[in-house]
């Protein structure tokens, strides 16, 4: 076995080792090569070799989401670690557990002008759940702070730094260690599920319940539990499209449903008690709703966090939502409601409504995504990325069978694809990311990548530009608009395509485009289907389709 010479960089590689923090994505450089040399030749590891740090960075969290474990990442010093700060801030509000481990110069090389050095220590502090700031020589107390490190990544899921400094020279080996780590064992934080006779009585004196699951790990909550709400008639459950949730009964496309509200439609509506489960809320319609309509209660189910998002948080239980309904729902009583009926009644009249719109419209971004969706292939993995395509998305149903990832912590448009191809490495499933332009060539190094399956294909909706500004108000009056919101271009991906290795199609009609989806579910190799749709109607067929959604009198 070869080993690092430096002492600490060996005891990195055993700690990683014995903490079961086996997946490492390296970007190469030259002060990181003592890490690289221990995770590199040791057969416990899985290295990743990504040389786009921000790329990287993305990656690891598509692992990590899959694999539900730590994945790290380790880069040089310098501006190195700061590519990584976009999709350190996804894990952190997305609770993924990112381990960060970057090469330093030692401290007196700092601040006095020498090359690729920047303050890298508490670089990320403002969204770090830990930093273990080492110093050079090995000792227990760096030991100390690097299991604590990966142990609250793992119970907080969440992003954590490790900064090392070494000292040239750094490409020496050993072949015995010259270290023996002082391991820490950490006592188990979960938390104990309170009395819920408080609870349970407030649940039995309200008529109408509101769920609201946000973005969700596939599987994490029992069918018997979503059952059992599906078909309480004093319960809407709506879902959004990342939950990962399915019945019969759930809300899944929560805008065409509450967009055409009325006033009066909104207080009936409203809520006596809200429960949120899961991540970050896409609609803005569903969360302005809730602040101006508050609920009396306001309950969250998480472990770990929970955001006040609509201004009205009572209860925060810090526990699995498993462990909280198989002890709640045995106590609750059945209620006479018109909740849940009075839901389904207006589902199927917008159900109506939308299919005949959809009908008359003309190719755009909308007819698109229904043309899309129904074609994916079942059983197998849609990846999103933000601003438009995940909207989109929110509108239709999606086939049970396909499991759904976006990264709404931060809902930027960086990393999508990378993380996309991370999660398809490791989840081994056909996976399908659908994108927009702007996403797509704003992180096309993620194609610069050897992990890539051969059953990974993306969908690009290329509408010319960031076509999600067309549906805000007040964009016909800037005269700017073009070159600095909606970023207009006639670049497309064939050449990406090409020099990447992937086969490539085109779309741009309803015919063209059923054909490309057949070719793209058949491609046994990576594929990409750019589908090109008009820049200047989507908004407004969007809108229209809104306007159509006419409201139902007498629904309550």
């Amino acid at each position: 076995m070869i080993y690092p010479k430096i002492p600490l960089a060996q005891s990195i590689i055993e700690i990683c080792k014995a903490k079961n923090l086996h997946h490492i994505v390296i970007s190469p450089g030259s002060r990181n090569a003592p890490l690289t040399i221990g995770f590199t030749n040791h057969e416990t590891f899985k290295c990743y070799s990504i040389a786009d740090e921000r790329c990287a960075a993305f990656f690891a969290i598509g692992l990590a989401e899959q694999l539900q474990k730590p994945v790290a990442v380790v880069c040089t010093s310098g501006s190195a670690l700061l590519n990584y700060y976009p999709a350190f801030a996804e894990a952190f509000y997305s609770q993924i557990p990112l381990v960060v481990i970057s090469a330093d110069r030692p401290q007196d090389k700092i601040d006095i002008g020498d090359g690729q050095t920047i303050r890298q220590e508490n670089v990320f502090d403002n969204h770090s759940l830990y930093n273990a700031n080492l110093t050079e020589e090995s000792s227990v107390e760096n030991d100390v702070k690097i299991q604590e490190a990966l142990h609250i990544s793992v119970s907080k899921k969440g992003p954590v730094h490790i900064n090392v400094p070494f000292e040239e020279p750094l490409y020496e080996t050993v072949e015995t260690l010259s270290v023996k780590p002082n391991y820490v064992l950490f006592p188990s934080e979960e938390k104990p599920l309170e009395n819920l006779d408080i609870f349970v009585n407030q649940w039995n004196l309200a008529d109408k319940k509101l769920f609201l699951i946000g973005g969700d790990t596939p599987n994490s909550i029992e069918q018997s539990i979503l059952n059992k709400l599906g078909q309480d008639e004093s319960v809407v459950v709506m879902t959004e499209v990342t939950s990962n949730v399915h019945h019969a009964n759930f809300i899944t496309n929560i805008d065409t449903i509450i967009t055409p509200f009325t006033e009066q439609d909104f207080k009936n509506f409203q809520p006596d008690i809200l429960i949120t489960i899961g991540g970050m809320i896409v609609s803005k319609r569903i969360k302005v709703f809730l602040r101006k309509y508050k609920p009396k209660q306001h309950w969250h189910i998480d472990q770990l966090r929970a955001y006040d998002t609509f201004d009205c948080l009572t209860k925060h239980f810090e526990v699995s939502p498993n462990k909280f309904f198989n002890t709640f729902l045995p106590k609750i009583n059945t209620l006479d409601s018109s909740y849940l009926s009075s839901v389904l009644e207006i589902r199927k009249f917008r159900t109506q409504k939308s299919n005949e719109y959809l009908s008359k419209i003309r190719f755009s971004d909308l007819k698109a995504f229904e043309i899309i969706l129904p074609m994916l292939p079942k059983n197998s993995q849609l990846q999103i990325s933000n601003s438009s395509p995940i909207r989109y998305a929110q509108l239709f149903e999606i086939d049970s069978t396909i499991e759904v990832f976006c990264n709404r912590g931060t809902s930027g448009i960086d990393g999508s694809t990378s993380s996309a191809i991370g999660a398809a490495f490791a989840s081994g499933k056909e996976t399908v990311l659908i994108t927009g332009d702007i996403g797509f060539l704003y992180d096309s190094n993620a194609l610069w990548n050897n992990y890539i399956p051969k059953n990974f294909k993306i969908i690009i909706v290329n509408n010319g530009g960031g076509g999600i500004f067309r549906i805000l108000p007040g964009h016909q009056e800037n005269k700017t608009f073009n070159t600095y919101f909606e970023t207009s271009h006639c670049l497309t991906a064939e050449h990406l395509a090409k020099m990447y290795g992937f086969e490539y199609e085109i779309a741009s009609c309803e015919s063209s485009l059923k054909n490309g989806m057949q070719k793209l579910i058949n491609a046994t190799q990576p594929i990409i289907l750019e589908v090109f749709t008009p820049s200047k109607c989507n908004d407004s067929v969007l809108l229209n389709y809104f306007n159509y959604l006419t409201k139902i009198s007498d629904i309550y």
